[in-house]
């Protein structure tokens, strides 16, 4: 019992608290966006009341799953949506449960782009992009999952516009369903990460080309989005090193470090980067590069996320290299992780077999609680 007391009594920087803009956290660890693949007739489900409320800590910040931004924004099975009046009413029970544990909440918008198949587009179309050339990677971002990817339809300027206000409207919708806040996906190839590659962005219009060209149609999203809820409840999430999704940049440290700076010009929340050591969703590499110019070029928020333990992430708040530090796997798999990290315990292990099913107990909200494994 002496033992585990001065376990607990350490001050870990991962457990201590951080003002993010006008919210108060407790502590410095973050639920990550993680699609789960649960959301029936991509409207958000009662068992999710349960799944994230069991991940909330008060004072804790959770970013919900990737919810679709309209009726061409869908690449899974399963996934939330935001766009219909149906779909806020839906989240809104799910963002109460959050809130009255005293946790702090946004919704993660999202449009899947090229990364969807013809069964997920409206009428069976083809789905969109900034290009028209298809993924040709075999698999997708998880790096086991087949990818099968029908040759996009490349937008025009008239419909850029109309995707920038398919992102202002969802926005607004995830603050009528009582989100504190939303952060745009950028990141992981999907639509506006599609347009900052130039591994896939081929426009020869002012959507291409030039890094300053390819930031465009993201930076119009952030504008409107702001413009729309207030800036201070805004974040945007990038992975300028990754590939997933046959999504890959030539000069991955000027597209990120020019992201942090525009975005910093913005007056957002906060900017959440993906590690350049994660070459796929789950597995981690070493590298020398670092995101560590991106976190100094942008003056807000930084979020750090990619593969952490509670050892590399109390390390990352130490140093300064992040104010915080997004988990997924882990958190998903202990709902208490927070208290885990604290008194220095075990950990679940996860059941990746899992991560995408339908099943609203298995793997979703059937891993044990501390006081459930003592």
């Amino acid at each position: 019992m002496e033992a585990e007391g001065q376990r607990k009594k350490e001050a870990i920087p991962l457990l201590t608290p951080y003002q993010m803009g006008k919210f108060h956290l407790s502590h410095r660890m973050v639920l990550a966006p993680m699609s789960r693949w649960r959301s029936y007739n991509f409207t958000a489900q009662p068992h999710a009341v349960l799944y994230y409320s069991q991940r909330t800590t008060r004072g804790g910040f959770l970013i919900g799953e990737a919810s679709g931004i309209s009726d061409t924004a869908q690449g899974y099975p399963n996934t939330p949506g935001i766009w219909r009046k149906e779909h806020v009413e839906a989240w809104k029970p799910v963002v109460d449960a959050v809130h009255e544990k005293g946790g702090i909440f946004f919704c993660q918008l999202w449009h899947a782009g090229r990364a969807s198949k013809y069964e997920y587009q409206p009428n069976g179309h083809p789905p969109i992009s900034c290009t028209d050339k298809p993924i040709t990677s075999e698999a997708q971002i998880d790096g086991t999952t087949a990818a099968d990817h029908p040759p996009p339809r490349r937008l025009s300027v008239q419909e850029i516009f109309q995707v920038v206000d398919d992102f202002r409207v969802a926005a607004r919708n995830a603050r009528e369903a009582g989100f504190d806040g939303v952060e745009i996906h950028a990141a992981n190839g999907y639509l506006v990460d599609q347009f900052l590659k130039d591994g896939v962005n081929d426009r020869r219009d002012e959507y291409g080309g030039s890094l300053e060209n390819r930031c465009r149609f993201p930076l119009q999203v952030v504008e409107a989005i702001a413009d729309e809820i207030g800036a201070d409840r805004v974040g945007v999430r990038l992975s300028p090193f990754a590939d997933y999704n046959d999504c890959g940049d030539s000069n991955p440290p000027a597209l990120g470090i020019y992201m942090a700076q525009e975005l910093s010009k913005r007056g957002i929340l906060y900017c959440h980067m993906i590690e350049p050591r994660m070459i796929t969703q789950f597995e981690r590499v070493e590298t020398k590069s670092s995101h560590r110019p991106m976190r100094e070029a942008f003056k807000g928020t930084f979020i750090a996320a990619g593969g952490y333990n509670r050892e590399d992430g109390n390390e990352a708040i130490a140093n300064g290299n992040a104010d915080l530090i997004a988990f997924g796997r882990l958190f998903l798999a202990n709902p208490d992780l927070p208290k885990r990290f604290e008194l220095d315990i075990p950990l679940n292990r996860y059941d990746r077999s899992t991560f995408y099913t339908s099943d609203p107990i298995v793997g979703y909200t059937d891993y044990p609680f501390l006081d459930q494994t003592l």
